[in-house]
């Protein structure tokens, strides 16, 4: 077993082979990827009993150590860079319909987002700096470096409050809580950015405000390989701006749409002295599906995460106490999509998590 869930965290790169072959075979084969994604994962984590072992304690420190579970995410880095060049080359060079074009900037954005985010979110966590230059490098390929401030320095902290332009509250569709977050994520990277330049006597319109950078980075990047392309085809090829921010747009959104489920409804008790209650596995909805689990290195164990950030993927922990999703995030997010189904099967949970919390805690 143990063998096998090692294998297993290999199986993100079906993904980049899928969008490969769906593009070769052609036409509705561009939605391979998709139908594995959002039927086949679904049906699977059906199907196959979630996994709720956790890795025993006196293992947890040589297991969390081991090259290997680091060693994949270092891979998926060089991996996702290679498929969005081999993107340029495939929208710059191929005459694809309006429904080849969107299925194939889709697709890409499962595995830039779908899969790249969540590596993005894992390394970003980590004090090394090579994993936070790896975890910055694919933020860049959709446009979404803030996140690096943000998230690590903005989300865990105000998770589950009114504060958190992430938390997404309840009886809110997703499409309200997409602008809501999208927009006062960046206001809260902008501010947190500027607090420790503040700190360190440094003006805001400086080099070495990351904001700066991450604003312009992601166009330094694309106007590189659109230079390099257009070189080599003599003529301005402006397919590869326009595919790299509509794949990013899907990608972050498809984040959001995560972020959207992880945290729906959570509320942390505000106490006598004016402060909120310490963030525990209670403050995240949880999913321990094998299959979905194993393609988004153990995200949806996310009650552990937020309350242990620290932790490396491969040693989160499920907890039974912790609110449980009816199914994995591939299902979920089709979910979230049609509010009405989506408040149908949440809202019940939400308000047994809320008697559990709040009445008996």
């Amino acid at each position: 077993m143990k063998h096998l869930k090692k294998i297993g965290f290999y199986s993100a790169f079906i993904l980049p082979i899928l969008l490969v072959v769906g593009f070769f075979l052609g036409g509705w084969n561009l939605l391979i990827i998709h139908a594995f994604v959002f039927i086949l994962v679904p049906v699977m984590d059906y199907l196959i009993k979630t996994d709720k072992s956790n890795v025993p304690e006196s293992e947890i420190s040589a297991v969390a150590k081991k090259r290997f579970y680091r060693l994949v995410t270092f891979i998926w880095v060089y991996v996702q860079l290679g498929i969005l060049v081999w993107g340029f080359s495939v929208i710059s060079s191929t005459a694809l319909s309006i429904l080849e074009w969107h299925a194939f900037s889709t697709g890409m954005a499962l595995v830039t987002g779908g899969v790249g985010i969540t590596v993005a979110h894992e390394l970003g966590h980590k004090p090394e700096k090579l994993e936070q230059f790896y975890s910055k490098v694919l933020l860049m390929t959709v446009c979404y470096m803030h996140f690096f401030i943000e998230h690590n320095r903005g989300h865990h902290v105000r998770v589950a409050t009114p504060q958190d332009p992430a938390t997404s509250r309840f009886g809110e569709t997703f499409y309200n809580f997409w602008w809501r977050s999208v927009k006062d994520g960046f206001i809260s990277a902008l501010h947190l950015e500027n607090e420790r330049l503040q700190k360190k006597g440094i003006p805001f319109w400086s080099v070495q405000n990351q904001m700066i950078q991450f604003v312009f980075t992601p166009i330094i990047f694309v106007g590189s390989f659109t230079l390099m392309f257009s070189l080599i085809q003599s003529r301005f090829v402006w397919e590869i701006p326009i595919f790299f921010f509509v794949q990013s747009f899907f990608a972050f959104s498809l984040l959001e749409l995560v972020n959207y489920i992880e945290h729906y409804g959570m509320v942390r008790k505000l106490l006598p002295n004016g402060r909120y209650e310490k963030v525990t596995p209670l403050h995240s909805w949880n999913a321990s599906h094998m299959v979905s689990n194993f393609l988004l290195f153990q995200l949806q164990r996310h009650s552990d995460h937020h309350a242990f950030a620290y932790k490396r993927y491969q040693i989160l922990n499920h907890y039974d106490e912790s609110p449980q999703l009816p199914q994995g995030y591939s299902a979920m997010i089709i979910l979230a999509l049609f509010p009405a189904l989506w408040f149908r099967v949440m809202d019940r949970r939400l308000e047994e998590w809320k008697k559990r919390t709040w009445v008996e805690g």
